[in-house]
């Protein structure tokens, strides 16, 4: 018997994902395997998955697939953050960091998840809480000047100790995953997934210092929104959350392993290389 019994659907909200979605109808029946999707998502769609609620969707799936791209991807690891089901990215657009293959590899693919064919990337997330609220992010927490509001003004520190106080369109706390995204965007450094760190970023500083801090998982990085900051947007994997006056602070902490994301064969350089498109470097002569 194979490890596979239900898998859960994840949708991107404006992608075709019928084609995606007929092949593993078709697998699962072959397979004596239970489809499940989040009402809302699996409604606007003409096919034979059960529509459950989030949290029944969460505990009986064997395997969450995420149909889409990164931003998807994100979404169902928040899902399943802290467990150990194992997710796969099916990538529905541009190509992505997370999904790991195509529509047209989907049968095989979950055939070879259902005979333990595959391996296990652990992601790290990031934790912190926001306006009385918990919140969980796999690529960043970003700390955004909100336009005609005056700078990004905050004070970082880590493991207790003041370090550095940045003036700033935003101070962005990243995990490895998140090197690729927003942190990549504002001169952050790449960083294998498989290096659990939090990187500190700052994005088009207006002060002499704008290195970006790279630190262990066991140190916490607190966040102090300055007397001369205009408030600020609290952005989590993109999203705003809340915001932030003068005077306020929040404090991040690491969540090792917190999702596990299904490989079968490519690497972290081979995805970087083509959404980077990194052709090589100069000659030397």
């Amino acid at each position: 018997m194979g490890m596979v019994g239900t898998v859960g659907l994840v949708l991107h909200p404006q992608r075709d994902s019928r084609k995606a979605i007929d092949t593993i109808l078709r697998w699962a029946a072959c397979n004596d395997v239970t489809v499940l999707g989040l009402p809302e998502e699996v409604g606007r769609i003409d096919c034979s998955a059960v529509p459950v609620d989030t949290d029944t969707l969460v505990e009986r799936s064997d395997l969450l697939v995420g149909l889409g791209g990164d931003g998807t991807m994100l979404r169902t690891m928040r899902l399943l953050a802290g467990r150990r089901t194992p997710i796969l990215g099916v990538n529905l657009g541009r190509l992505g960091f997370l999904a790991e293959i195509d529509v047209d590899d989907l049968a095989g693919t979950l055939s070879a998840i259902d005979e333990h064919r595959y391996t296990i990337e652990p992601r790290m997330a990031i934790q912190a809480e926001v306006q009385g609220a918990d919140v969980t992010a796999f690529n960043d927490i970003a700390l955004v000047r909100i336009p005609g509001e005056g700078l990004a003004g905050v004070a970082v520190s880590a493991a207790g100790s003041d370090f550095v106080r940045f003036a700033a369109d935003a101070v962005i706390v990243s995990t490895s995953t998140g090197s690729t995204a927003y942190s990549f965007s504002a001169g952050g450094p790449i960083v294998s997934p498989r290096v659990e760190a939090v990187l500190v970023v700052p994005a088009a500083a207006h002060s002499a210092f704008n290195r970006a801090l790279v630190l262990p998982a066991d140190e916490e990085v607190t966040l102090q929104v300055l007397p001369t900051s205009g408030r600020l947007a609290v952005e989590v994997d993109g999203a705003v959350l809340g915001h932030l006056c003068p005077g306020d602070s929040i404090t991040v902490t690491a969540w090792p392993g917190a999702a596990q994301v299904v490989r079968l064969g490519t690497t972290f350089y081979d995805r970087a290389r083509r959404k980077l498109r990194v052709d090589g470097s100069a000659e030397a002569y």
